[in-house]
């Protein structure tokens, strides 16, 4: 513990932002963490080191994050950078796109505001890349055994970071022309830059990674073949089918998912092929159908286009602003949250039914009709049901809706079908210890899963590839989670 009385002597301090009149003018990172100085410092001694460190179970890969802090607190940043990428394999990816779960089970969140954590891990990682610490991770020797990881999300490249230091053969498939998944066709530019994603695909590239590209497997390469000609298969291709809305008018043109919308915008920033038809909302009208955080995505991509207005809706209540009595400290909360998107402008709505799509006489969207709804009590076992509100019907202008209400589960056809491997009910692949119901067939991620967070996609990866190493090998020596090594202590 740097400073015992850092806690008393210092509040929470975040780095500033751009203006929104002006970060929208662009797709760019608006944190100006360069100017928050030394200030770091002061942030990190706030640290109690508690004697039992919640924030490493909140954390789902289970982070160090006392150590790292009193590191930072006594500028011994490649300490602070050793510690931290010891659990991390991506802090460049948490730091800025993280919910921050080991935020809301920090000790000092229960009568203050909690450590700033991922700002402090994001500036240890940069300093890291500045200062030459990060570097490759090359294996001292091979072991001679082949793994192909299909699919080049978090889970995805976290196995294969993982598997290539412990000296196996790692080929990463995509079926996109750039590695990174939803990490670079999902997530804003604003958010999370492309130059920082091929930071480190370089260094895992330079540390022996190999990385085939417009590569779709199951479609335009076959996975029987890579099934023989690699000793293990890892697949992690994500929970790409999203959810839908079946109402009337949802075929009329300019009615999309959120990713046609999201992926397409980072093509455009990029100077990349956009592959599909264009989708812009300059001085458009724009509904965004979902609450969560691709919904704030989509909101902060149609600012930078100019809409000329953004409606959010979204069919759940309100959630309160202070954590609730149902969810005690440690528990992530379900409060309410503004983005930085919906500081930029946006007009947000609860408790909505979207119940139409209208359109003109050439098929294009320009109107959706919706209404109240209040939420009744459920019997203990049953689903809560609605009701609509009388006389709410009404209609507001829309010319182009984005639908952001999560993802149901993986493409059943192509690998999952070449392959043979079992679903279970919610049409996940089917895993006991990462491995599927072919041998030498395993599965992390959320197409394991289900739909879930960058930070348990990394933890998905680790976890998977030390179940691959162990059945290669015989065992594994790939670190465990920090809160496992502490149970097992």
């Amino acid at each position: 513990m740097g400073k015992p009385t850092g806690f008393l002597e210092f509040g929470r301090e975040l780095p500033g932002k751009k203006d929104p009149a002006v970060r929208i003018q662009d797709n760019k990172e608006f944190v100006l963490n360069e100017e928050f100085g030394e200030k770091i410092n002061e942030q990190s001694s706030r640290c109690m080191d508690c004697g039992v460190p919640f924030c490493h179970n909140g954390c789902p890969i289970g982070n160090i994050i006392p150590e790292f802090n009193d590191a930072v607190y006594r500028d011994s940043w490649e300490e602070a950078w050793n510690i931290l990428s010891s659990t991390n394999n991506f802090p460049e990816f948490t730091g800025r796109v993280c919910p921050a779960p080991c935020e809301t089970s920090c000790v000092l969140g229960i009568n203050q505001d909690p450590i700033t954590i991922c700002n402090i891990e994001k500036t240890i990682v940069e300093t890291a890349y500045r200062e030459g610490y990060a570097k490759p991770k090359i294996p001292t020797s091979r072991t001679g055994k082949k793994v192909a990881i299909i699919g080049s999300g978090p889970a995805g490249l976290s196995a294969a970071e993982q598997l290539n230091s412990a000296g196996h053969s790692v080929t990463v498939f995509e079926r996109d022309e750039k590695v990174g998944g939803l990490l670079r066709f999902g997530i804003p530019d604003f958010k999370l830059g492309m130059d920082i994603i091929d930071r480190k695909i370089n260094l895992m590239a330079e540390a022996g990674v190999q990385f085939e590209v417009n590569a779709h497997v199951g479609v335009t390469v076959n996975a029987q073949q890579i099934r023989q000609d690699f000793d293990v298969v890892l697949l992690t291709g994500g929970s790409t089918v999203p959810r839908d809305l079946p109402i009337p008018g949802r075929d009329l043109k300019g009615v999309h998912f959120a990713m046609e919308f999201l992926g397409q915008n980072n093509r455009r920033a990029n100077g990349m092929d956009l592959k599909t038809d264009e989708i812009h909302v300059k001085d458009k009208h724009v509904v965004v159908v979902g609450g969560g955080d691709t919904g704030s995505d989509c909101v902060g991509t149609s600012n930078r286009h100019g809409a000329k207005s953004i409606t959010q809706v979204e069919i759940m209540p309100i959630p309160p602003e202070k954590r609730p009595a149902n969810m005690p400290w440690p528990q992530y909360p379900m409060i309410m949250r503004t983005s930085t998107s919906h500081e930029e402008g946006c007009d947000r709505h609860w408790n909505i039914l979207t119940k139409e799509f209208i359109g003109d006489d050439a098929g294009n969207v320009k109107a959706l009709r919706i209404a109240d709804i209040v939420w009744k009590d459920a019997a203990p076992g049953e689903r809560p049901g609605f009701e609509e509100v009388a006389g709410s019907e009404r209609v507001i202008p829309c010319d182009n809706a984005f639908l952001a209400m999560g993802f149901l589960h993986p493409e059943p056809h192509g690998v999952l079908a070449q392959l043979d491997v079992a679903l279970d009910d919610r049409g996940n692949v089917a895993a006991t210890n990462y491995q599927t119901s072919q041998k030498g067939v395993f599965a992390a991620g959320d197409m394991r899963t289900g739909q879930s967070l960058v930070v348990r996609c990394i933890n998905e990866g680790r976890e998977c590839a030390r179940a691959i190493d162990t059945y290669l090998m015989g065992d594994t020596h790939l670190e465990a989670k920090a809160d496992s090594l502490m149970l097992s202590a």
